[in-house]
């Protein structure tokens, strides 16, 4: 065992001169120290309504109507400048020479049915913008007439966070933190197994006590030791920010798993290529396909993480010992390929 232990070191060790790999921890440190900022940029990507608007904007809106008054209270107590106009001519005049950056249209008289029309500029960017800042005041409109009209909505106030923030926290943030490290894990593996055969570093390393297995054995173990620092450091950083997460100890076990099977399956194409170039595009490639197929067959590694970290009481234990039983055919096919090179 002591070639063995001394082999892990030395694996652990030259991840220090690996830049590559010390640039993706990086990054994955930016992420979890930082994802609550994150979650807010990708927020308004994804779905800018989700994003609360509050205190004054800087907006310019032209209105066409006579039954306009409680929009432009409204709009006015948003602190958006709002300019009348007699006919919607006179307001495509206006937003042409860049005096509104949108136009309302109400209708003339008091109807039933109130029917507002806005016209948005072509920039989508823009419009999206203008749509977020003008959605509460027209909610609050509409309140306005339906207690005028004697319909009263009756809204329950549901506190908590958005829907899609919760969606974007347990359904990305948190998968891709525990998947980068494994992915990592995997590329090292990779990127080791083959620069060895490259190198013929391999004859000398097995003129030593050392096995194949004991070889391939040591670095995927460096590269699970190296993903689950990764992981227990991602997930207290999200916790410091605030992140509820449930199953701390299954969600380490998870990204253990992760590292586990990607490093496996990197042992397996690197022993099979022997070539650092062609072991890292199929090992990337044949992880994206597998990742693909377990999503389409509804057992996702990524998903089971989402569903442990909200505390899902159908989750637990079970779904995670599954993952154990992929984790042993896969050594076991790999332990066969390793076998076979030894009876060579």
């Amino acid at each position: 065992m002591r070639p063995f232990w001394a082999l892990l070191k030395r694996e652990l060790a030259s991840v220090a001169r690996e830049r590559t790999i010390l640039i993706a921890i990086l990054i994955q440190l930016f992420i979890a120290s930082f994802s609550s900022a994150l979650l807010l940029g990708l927020l308004s990507m994804y779905d800018p309504e989700s994003v609360a608007i509050s205190g004054r904007v800087d907006m310019r809106v032209g209105l066409v109507g006579a039954q306009v008054e409680a929009l432009t209270q409204i709009l006015e107590a948003r602190g958006i400048q709002i300019t009348r106009f007699e006919n919607l001519d006179a307001a495509r005049a206006a937003y042409q020479q860049g005096d509104v950056e949108t136009v309302i249209v109400a209708p003339d008289a008091a109807q039933a049915l109130t029917t507002l029309q806005l016209y948005l500029p072509h920039l989508e960017v823009r419009a999206s913008a203008i749509q977020v800042v003008l959605q509460e005041p027209l909610k609050q409109y509409e309140n306005a007439l339906r207690v005028q009209n004697g319909t009263p909505a009756r809204y329950m106030d549901l506190k908590g966070a958005p829907p899609t923030t919760f969606e974007f926290l347990y359904s990305i943030i948190l998968p891709v933190l525990l998947f980068f490290p494994a992915f990592v894990a995997g590329n090292l593996v990779a990127d080791s197994l083959a620069e060895e055969f490259e190198m013929n570093t391999l004859e000398t390393l097995l003129t030593t006590p050392l096995t194949w297995g004991s070889i391939v054995g040591a670095k995927i173990a460096a590269a699970i030791i190296l993903a689950l620092l990764q992981c227990a450091l991602w997930l207290a950083l999200l916790s410091l920010n605030r992140t509820e997460l449930f199953n701390l100890p299954w969600l380490l076990v998870m990204g253990g798993l992760l590292a586990a099977m990607f490093g496996t399956l990197a042992a397996f194409v690197a022993v099979t290529f022997k070539n650092r170039e062609q072991a890292q595009f199929v090992y990337a490639l044949a992880l994206m396909g597998l990742v693909g197929a377990s999503f389409l067959a509804g057992v996702s590694p990524l998903t089971t993480i989402s569903r442990l970290a909200i505390g899902d009481v159908y989750t637990g234990a079970g779904n995670v010992l599954m993952f154990v039983g992929v984790l042993l055919v896969m050594l076991f096919i790999l332990a066969l390929t390793l076998r076979r090179r030894d009876a060579r």
